[in-house]
């Protein structure tokens, strides 16, 4: 065998074969290794950082999933879309980086504090008192993918180039000219003379024939069709439905307190007026006069004849005093009285406490219902994300939806419904689950074909930010279905008398329109049709003008003085006339003038920061590997 196997190793098909595997090499092989050469299997590098496949992959699975949210329902982004997002997450990274690259190049520096204040002060991460929230802030960053370590990262890059591009918007100024051209078109308003044909003016037509009315409800079938109704089976994975699943005791609430309870505890406040002294002497002085009986306003004219200052603080806690030994002195005060002077870094205090509003402290028992929920509502979320993804390991080994396990803690959902979510009856169909997850449904339902398979989809998130989940599928679609005319007899009678009107109206605005255009004015040719001429109030382009219809407003912006326009309003038919354009002023409106060049120097801001950044992105000269960035998006 082995001799056969040389003589044809020697044969020109053999030697053919190695050629052409040889050239392959060369064509594949090598080719791939010198494409990846100085990668060393990162995505990408920018200046001495690189970027690891991880970190890709972790920021295009956070804008995905937004842009998921923003799809709906059962609409999943298409392959094109991931590529897309999956090159903007990448670009994003390497402008961040080329940024943070500038920030240490240029020597700046964030402070823990400086990071720890910003994360105090997002509106995300505070409960409903307006504090910050721990349990708030960890259940935010985990339906976004991300850790605390990572996200104060996040936080500290974001400060530092803030810095930078602060600066760049500071310097940004907005010329006069600029300004004054954007006013002029802007804040331009027109006046027209406008004719009303309303409707409910039109004189009432004949009654119409059995033959009239059979006809129109043949050439607008479509008005009187049923609504497609499809019937569904569907999974409902929400906090509601794990409920029973989750159990929160006394003494976890308790826990919760304790661990919370500087949060429940509202501080003693006082406001106090405070008078700050060269030396003691004068401090006392001024002491004893308050005492004798003086005014604040007195106190405060004597106290600037002696080189003293006075000021009130309002509603203080006793740590937010300029001084501890002041802060201190406040709280012993008895109120409306002045004690004996204190000394402190800032000089020699007289004080008079005004005013006293006590602190409070919350109870458990007062607490326990929200605390409870709270607690609830952590470990739902928690919970929730395990079982989503049993469902979906379930839905993607083929198990149908009558098949899944009974103990996941989904709601199942049968019946038939049209695309509002009603059902036959025209009630709503009854689907449990937050009222972000209903409309997601049912329009998962309406875009589906019967038979489909069913997937796990995330609905949107619910106004508290709890998630929720659902798979859906279609068992029957109802088709829509003409009415009998029989059925519809009056409605169709009703149309037909209100279309006829408005083709009325129609006809005579169009008449109106015509005789204008020929040259006759509009005083004259309302005149003659019976008609009274109104003088419409001055309009500017963004409308919103008592007594102008909006679908004028736009019209009347492209015609020149005396000419003419028609238009249909909800009410029926308008003929206008421009009379005159009002120029704007810029020294007759002060302060809309200000507002204009406010919001065009943001405007400007807002782009000279996106040329500096991607200038700054460009001058790094980033190195991507294409071939890793394609497969993040084929291993989703």
């Amino acid at each position: 065998m082995l001799k056969l196997f040389r003589r044809f190793l020697e044969t020109w098909v053999a030697k053919l074969f190695f050629i052409v595997l040889v050239g392959a090499f060369g064509l594949w092989g090598v080719a791939d290794v010198i494409r990846n050469l100085g990668s060393e299997g990162s995505l990408a590098v920018v200046g001495s950082r690189k970027i690891e496949l991880p970190e890709v992959q972790e920021a295009y699975r956070r804008e995905l999933t937004q842009v998921t949210r923003m799809l709906g329902a059962d609409q999943q982004p298409t392959e094109e879309m991931k590529r897309s997002v999956a090159s903007q997450a990448l670009e994003r990274l390497i402008t961040t980086i080329a940024l943070e690259n500038k920030v240490s190049e240029m020597g700046l520096a964030v402070p823990d504090e400086a990071v720890r204040q910003a994360v105090f002060a997002m509106p995300a991460f505070r409960d409903a008192s307006g504090k910050f929230d721990r349990g708030t802030f960890e259940q935010v960053l985990r339906s976004n993918g991300l850790n605390e370590p990572r996200f104060l990262d996040m936080m500290r890059s974001d400060l530092g180039q803030k810095q930078i591009l602060e600066a760049v918007r500071s310097g940004v100024t907005v010329p006069d000219a600029m300004s004054s051209a954007v006013f002029a078109f802007e804040r331009e308003q027109r006046v027209a003379n406008a004719v009303g044909l309303a409707l409910a003016a039109a004189p009432q037509p004949p009654a119409p024939t059995d033959a009239q009315l059979q006809r129109f409800y043949a050439n607008n079938t479509d008005r009187y069709t049923t609504a497609e109704f499809r019937r569904i089976k569907a999974i409902v994975l929400a906090p509601s439905t794990l409920a029973s699943e989750i159990t929160i005791s006394d003494a976890d609430v308790a826990t919760a307190y304790e661990a919370r309870k500087g949060e429940f505890n509202t501080p003693e406040k006082r406001t106090v007026d405070v008078l700050l002294a060269p030396d003691e002497a004068t401090a006392q002085k001024l002491a004893d006069a308050w005492n004798a009986g003086a005014s604040w306003a007195d106190i405060q004219q004597q106290a600037a004849g002696v080189n003293a200052s006075g000021v009130e603080l309002a509603d203080a806690t006793e740590a937010e005093f300029p001084a501890p030994e002041l802060g201190a002195a406040v709280f012993k005060a008895q109120l409306n009285t002045v004690p004996s002077p204190v000394h402190s870094p800032l000089g020699w205090h007289v004080l008079k406490v005004a005013n006293i509003t006590p602190g409070a402290t919350r109870s458990l028992a007062e607490l326990a219902p929200e605390l409870r929920a709270k607690l609830a509502a952590d470990k739902a979320g928690d919970l929730l994300y395990t079982r989503a993804n049993k469902v979906e390991d379930a839905l993607a080994g083929g198990t149908s939806l009558d098949d899944l396990p009974g103990d996941l803690g989904l709601a199942a959902i049968t019946g038939t419904l049209d695309a509002q979510g009603n059902t036959q009856d025209g009630t709503p169909a009854p689907i449990p689950g937050p009222a972000s997850l209903r409309p997601a449904l049912v329009q998962a339902a309406f875009l589906a074909r019967k038979g489909d398979t069913a997937h796990l989809t995330q609905a949107p998130n619910a106004p508290d930010g709890s998630q929720s989940f659902y798979a859906v599928t279609v068992e029957d679609i109802v088709p829509p279905t003409p009415k009998p005319f029989a059925a519809v007899a009056d409605a169709v009678r009703a149309d037909w008398l209100r279309d006829t009107i408005r083709h009325t109206q129609e006809t005579a605005a169009a008449g109106l329109l015509t005789t204008l255009k020929a040259g006759t004015s509009l005083a004259d040719a309302a005149k003659a049709a019976g008609l009274a001429v109104a003088v419409l109030p001055a309009v500017s382009r963004q409308g919103n003008v008592a007594g102008v219809p909006a679908q004028l407003v736009g019209p009347l912006f492209s015609l020149k003085a005396g000419d003419a326009t028609m238009i249909e309003t909800p009410e029926g038919f308008v003929v206008a006339v421009l009379d005159h354009v009002v120029s704007a002023d810029p020294a007759s409106d002060a302060a809309g003038y200000a507002q204009m060049r406010d919001a065009l120097t943001r405007a400007i801001a807002d782009d000279s920061e996106a040329i500096y950044a991607n200038a700054v992105r460009d001058a790094a000269n980033p190195k991507v590997n294409r071939g890793q960035l394609d497969s993040i998006v084929q291993a989703e």
